[in-house]
């Protein structure tokens, strides 16, 4: 059974910094693409930062230079740094993980992210 567990979330003031964790079971993470999504009230699912299983990232233009993502394939657990937080950036955050042997996606349940003015 697959478990993507996310932790780290928060209300921190306009400025400042969390940093997300998703800790995976039931996968061969080191094979898995993972990524960090995040849902905004009234707004669509949108990806934030992924990175391939050769640690190749990607980044969304509304994060780039602000937000870093990771992984420690020892610790089955990808990593999102979040630095200079804006309100903007109030979500729910979710991990993901993508097999590309079997195309399958696999979610958390999300952790709430709120960044106060």
């Amino acid at each position: 059974q697959v478990q993507l567990v996310e932790s780290g979330g928060g209300l921190v003031q306009a400025g400042g910094s969390l940093r997300l964790s998703c800790a995976a079971s039931g996968i061969i993470f080191s094979v898995n693409y993972m990524a960090w999504y995040r849902q905004a009230p009234g707004k669509q699912r949108e990806l934030v930062a992924s990175v391939t299983n050769r640690v190749a990232t990607h980044y969304a233009d509304s994060i780039k230079g602000r937000f870093t993502i990771s992984r420690d394939n020892v610790k089955s657990t990808v990593y999102l740094q979040m630095n200079s937080l804006k309100p903007e950036d109030t979500a729910v955050y979710y991990c993901n993980a993508h097999s590309p042997w079997t195309n399958r996606d696999s979610w958390g349940q999300g952790t709430q992210v709120t960044v106060s003015s």
